[in-house]
């Protein structure tokens, strides 16, 4: 199998901190392929798993919501007795535990790992936490050949690409793509065929687990009363990663953590309908440990490393919330800002409502002072999430903290701040009001210069300053000709 690039981590993932996203979603919003893509899937699995919930559940979806919330907040509450639990229970089974405060750490520990044993050839299974912490090209700094086993990530590998989706890593791709990658990479005739571009990364990575020696995971949830890992994929890669390897090793965040099994009956429930619409992924792989001497396959070593690298600052009462996150990617879906500019505009591993709220706390909100305001407060996102994240509350609440702190610009604080003065007077509300009237109706394309206040509404098709932005995708409507008030005025006048 040709030697697949390390998995960089391109432009729109190592930005220039701080990171500015208006030019990325600028970018985002002029590209129609892009367009094409995102929104029709998007959209596509959305009122998917609407009508999963409804077919499954009926008017009783809210009430499995509310139960998953409560398991996970429950956890979180307790999350230090849960993880004594986890580790005294994954240890009698024969599994290794590791704790890394950070992604530096983690790595470190995977790295160590895959030196004392030898290990030079690893397969992947898809995870977020790895791309979180960059383990791949740490694995290959240091000779280890990482490979990519899920389609989407393999795909992504080889045409020096990074995830755009939580669950759907290049949703940002057509199949066309796809051929062109694997001609490049992999030497075979183009084809865009769904069916012959699969065939081929079968043959490519079937090679790569029958010679790999080393298998990385990530983790969906792990069950603190009997210390197991649970892995819910829909490709055979993550069984064949994790047993055919003589060594796996799987990265799972702090916040994975639920109490019993009986909990992963209500998460199992939650996570395929909200994430692809399915009542259960087709693989739900529960792993307890290495293989027994009584067994023909599996591993002969199990590690589960558990990492914070910023989990437990989140802990805080105000931010705990965002733990019960279980990466099913069904804000993405529904949110109509990512619809429009993609996971890569985002800026970080994490896009999508869910990333504009764990990305500040997690890498430094005077880092990504913008994914705050990437939102319209609509509200999408909470409606779909299985668990209940209210979602724009925490974006109020970084915007608060923003001005608290004063990483907002100077200028929008200001601005504010005048608004804030003139609504605690009536009468300059009032006024306010007039002359914002006057002024925009001066502005309008289709209005004379001395039009009478009277005349039908105008539009405004080039604005400047703060309204530059919504002109450069739609016209503005100015105000009305005569205010509210004194058109009641007038109607009440006898």
């Amino acid at each position: 199998m040709p030697h697949a690039p390390a998995h960089p981590v391109p432009g729109p993932l190592t930005p220039t901190l701080p990171y500015d996203l208006g030019p990325r979603a600028a970018a985002a919003t002029r590209d129609v392929r892009l367009q094409q893509f995102v929104n029709a899937a998007t959209l596509s699995k959305d009122r998917a798993r609407r009508a999963a919930f409804d077919a499954s559940f009926g008017v009783r979806a809210d009430d499995l919501r509310d139960l998953a919330a409560r398991i996970k907040q429950h956890t979180l509450d307790h999350l230090d007795h849960y993880l004594e639990r986890f580790d005294a229970a994954a240890r009698a089974r024969g599994t290794v535990v590791h704790y890394a405060a950070d992604a530096a750490e983690a790595n470190r520990i995977v790295v160590d790992l895959a030196r004392a044993r030898g290990c030079r050839r690893c397969v992947k299974s898809k995870s977020m936490l790895t791309e979180e912490t960059g383990l791949v090209p740490a694995l290959e700094a240091a000779g280890v050949r990482a490979v990519e086993t899920d389609l989407g990530e393999f795909i992504l590998q080889i045409d020096g690409d990074a995830p755009s989706h939580i669950v759907t890593p290049m949703i940002h791709k057509d199949r066309a793509a796809v051929g062109r990658a694997f001609q490049r990479a992999l030497g075979v005739p183009y084809t865009d065929e769904p069916a012959a571009l699969a065939a081929i990364a079968r043959r490519h990575l079937r090679d790569a687990f029958r010679r790999a020696d080393l298998g990385v995971s990530g983790g969906n949830f792990l069950i603190a009363e009997t210390g197991e890992l649970v892995l819910c994929t829909n490709e055979g890669n993550g069984r064949l990663s994790t047993s055919c390897p003589p060594i796996h090793v799987a990265l799972v965040g702090i916040e994975k953590l639920i109490p019993r099994r009986a909990d992963l009956a209500v998460m199992l429930k939650l996570l395929a309908r909200s994430a692809t619409a399915q009542p259960l992924t087709c693989y739900t792989s529960i792993i307890g440990g290495p293989r027994a001497p009584s067994e023909p396959d599996g591993p002969r070593e199990v590690h589960v490393v558990l990492v914070d690298n910023g989990r437990v600052a989140l802990l805080a009462d105000e931010t705990r919330e965002l733990l019960r996150c279980i990466r099913c990617g069904a804000c993405l879906n529904a949110c109509p800002v990512y619809r429009k500019i993609g996971g890569h505009a985002y800026g970080s591993v994490y896009s999508g409502p869910i990333g504009a709220v764990l990305t500040p706390p997690l890498k430094g909100l005077a880092n990504y002072p913008d994914l705050p305001h990437a939102s319209s407060l609509c509200g999408a996102c909470v409606e779909a999430c299985p668990v209940k994240i209210d979602i724009p509350r925490q974006l109020i609440r970084l915007r608060t903290e923003m001005v608290r702190r004063r990483i907002a610009p100077a200028g929008g604080r200001f601005l504010m701040r005048a608004w804030a003065w003139v609504l605690r007077s009536p009468r300059r509300y009032r006024a306010a009001l007039a002359l914002q009237r006057a002024l925009l109706r001066a502005l309008a394309d289709d209005l004379p210069p001395h039009a009478s206040p009277y005349a039908s509404r105008g539009w405004i098709a080039h604005a400047l300053g703060p309204l530059a932005g919504w002109t450069s995708q739609r016209d503005l409507p100015t105000p009305t000709p005569l205010a509210f008030r004194d058109w009641w005025r007038r109607r009440e006048t006898p």
